[in-house]
């Protein structure tokens, strides 16, 4: 699924709706390069304040190692195994390392960092199952580097004064990545117990609370390394059951001789965790065709190199690799469609111009072509055992997965409404497999013009989509469970739309690949 423009939906976009545009320019990949590349160059600052002591040549130093170590060996490594090099990855690995390590000259804590650096790259290839690492390359090779003893991460990112630009940075990532619950869980748990032990040697509630969140790397922990999309479960419970277990592994003190606690030992706990919770690991998909869906959306096909395990309206992600960078980077999700026992795996994308480089892959791929599947997860899904009435309202391509809930069986036997959202009739997507879903189907057309003969023309309320409307059409909305998909901008305004017209169980479909 790819963004697309769609009827408006409320009078004033929300703020959540402008703060989604803004960020649906860049993927997370490149946004947390850019916030991390921003906060070192905050600690510079800080230094020359003298509100840190490291040193403005050590600092440099430190992280020109850093950032040349990581980029150096992780392309070597990806020439060695015949990959593409990921860059913006290697450089997120490089800047996470550079606040884990203390800057410093001293030749041995120099030798320690440098091993860090191309052990991290390492992992990445030696570590991972089915071409994706199992553990976070930054807390792998901090971890491995202290067990040698040439150097011991220190964290140092959880400074006091760093807060100032840390906070918000962790925020925005968290918010663009959907896992502000899932920090919210782990900060909960490691808080509670960390603050417990400070307040048993004497510490008042404030105080102790303030350790825990300005002196500890919490918050550069749950924001940058624990909630790396590529070492998650794919499912939400799974996750937050991950942080609670990592949270609780974090903040209590052990020590097992060579072991003993680290926030990169509990990270990598975790990795395993999440690792072992479900599919992992890359699928080889080789590109079998294309067909127009609309003049501006367009159905890729292909066949897995072995059986794709998913849930109806689960997305995967393809790592589409690409000389010319852009701020979309070269991973992108797309709803998976169809039943999960189909032969082929398909995706309903918007191709209209301007495309992004990791779209003119796929343009440009040719039958018998290859690309790489990263993961597969999402939460878009039915639940289990409720045959309570649904609303399904999507915005532009954002019909493909729910496509893949109507051919899965899903839908059937259960009170449905799908209401689309086109800017033109030949904008609605997927018609003729509607004909046959055997649920209502209704269409909000933005120039007016009829829609399929099939589908339900949406009363005249104009090209935009708010509560009473929607309530005018769906009496009963207040009634259903409410699942929404489309571009972040669409979504948050028809969730909104459907918040004011009584619904009161509203499911999204975000992703963070835009």
């Amino acid at each position: 699924m790819s963004p697309v423009e769609t009827p408006k939906a409320g009078s004033v976009p929300s703020v959540a709706g402008r703060l989604d545009t803004l960020l649906g320019r860049f993927t997370m990949y490149r946004l947390i390069l850019l916030v991390l590349a921003a906060l070192a160059a905050y600690s510079l600052l800080l230094d020359a304040l003298g509100w840190l002591t490291f040193g403005i040549p050590e600092m440099l130093g430190h992280l020109a190692l850093c950032l040349g170590l990581t980029y150096a060996s992780n392309r070597a490594l990806a020439a060695l195994f015949h990959v593409r090099p990921h860059s913006e990855s290697s450089l997120i690995t490089g800047l996470l390392l550079y606040f884990l390590f203390w800057p410093s000259f001293v030749p041995m804590d120099v030798a320690g960092v440098a091993l860090a650096c191309v052990l991290a790259s390492a992992s990445k290839y030696a570590l991972a199952w089915r071409g994706r690492h199992i553990f976070n390359p930054a807390a792998a090779g901090a971890f491995a580097a202290g067990l040698t003893g040439l150097n011991i991460a220190t964290w140092w990112a959880a400074t006091p004064a760093m807060l100032w630009l840390l906070v918000p940075g962790v925020l925005l990532v968290l918010y663009r990545t959907r896992k502000l619950l899932m920090a919210a869980v782990f900060l909960v748990v490691a808080c509670a117990i960390i603050s417990a032990e400070l307040l048993e040697a004497g510490m008042s509630a404030g105080t102790a609370l303030w350790q825990a969140l300005a002196q500890r790397p919490l918050l550069f922990f749950v924001g940058f390394m624990l909630t790396e999309p590529l070492t998650l479960p794919p499912r939400r419970w799974q996750q937050l059951g991950l942080a609670a277990v990592v949270g609780v592994v974090f903040a209590v003190p052990y020590n097992f001789g060579f072991l003993a606690n680290s926030p990169e030992a509990a990270l990598l706990l975790g990795n395993l965790l999440a690792f072992m919770a479900g599919q992992r690991g890359s699928v080889r998909l080789r590109f079998t065709g294309t067909r127009p869906l609309t003049p501006s959306t367009t159905e890729f096909s292909f066949e897995p190199s072995r059986p794709v395990r998913f849930l109806p309206g689960q997305y995967m992600e393809l790592d589409l690799p690409h000389d010319k960078a852009d701020g979309k980077g070269r991973r992108r999700v797309f709803s998976l469609m169809g039943s999960p026992g189909e032969s082929q795996v398909k995706f309903g994308v918007r191709t209209a111009g301007p495309v992004s480089a990791a779209k003119s892959v796929l343009l440009s791929l040719k039958p018998g072509d290859e690309v790489t599947a990263t993961s597969v997860g999402g939460d878009f899904v039915l639940p289990r055992g409720s045959r309570k009435p649904v609303l399904l309202i999507a915005a532009g391509i954002g019909i493909t997965p729910f496509l893949s809930h109507i051919s899965s069986g899903s839908l059937r036997d259960r009170d449905t409404v799908l209401l689309l959202l086109a800017r033109s009739a030949d904008e609605v997507a997927y018609a003729e497999e509607l004909k046959s879903a055997g649920i209502r189907v209704a269409a909000l057309i933005a120039d007016g013009s009829e829609p399929p003969p099939h589908i339900t023309a949406f009363p005249a309320y104009g090209s935009r989509l708010d509560g009473d409307a929607l309530k005018a059409v769906v009496p009963d909305v207040a009634g259903r469970e409410v699942y929404v998909s489309g571009s972040p901008a669409s979504v948050a305004s028809l969730r909104r739309a459907a918040k004011q017209a009584g619904a009161r169980h509203v499911h999204v479909d975000s992703f963070s690949g835009y």
